[in-house]
């Protein structure tokens, strides 16, 4: 393995899934500026929009998940078009 070519600056960072409010730890070396207090301890916080507590092919569940209205927005677009 060559040395100097991996991050040393590893840390228990909090990961929050934003779909459902999951929040699970693990060591990241991802920068953040927000915090999260988990079980009195507080935690680096990364926001996800999808995880795989909330993933259809982890859950098994077939869930939409639009953050940003694009549905909505195709289907404005082709709703002309409906017979």
């Amino acid at each position: 393995m060559k040395k100097g070519i991996h991050p040393e600056n590893y840390r228990i960072v909090a990961f929050k899934d934003m779909s459902n409010d999951d929040v699970f730890l693990t060591k990241s070396t991802a920068d953040t500026k927000e915090t999260i207090d988990v079980d009195g301890v507080e935690y680096p916080l990364i926001k996800l929009e999808i995880s795989r507590t909330s993933h259809p092919f982890y859950t098994g569940k077939s869930k939409l998940v639009d953050t940003a209205g694009r549905i909505d927005k195709f289907k404005n677009k082709y709703a002309k078009f409906k017979k």
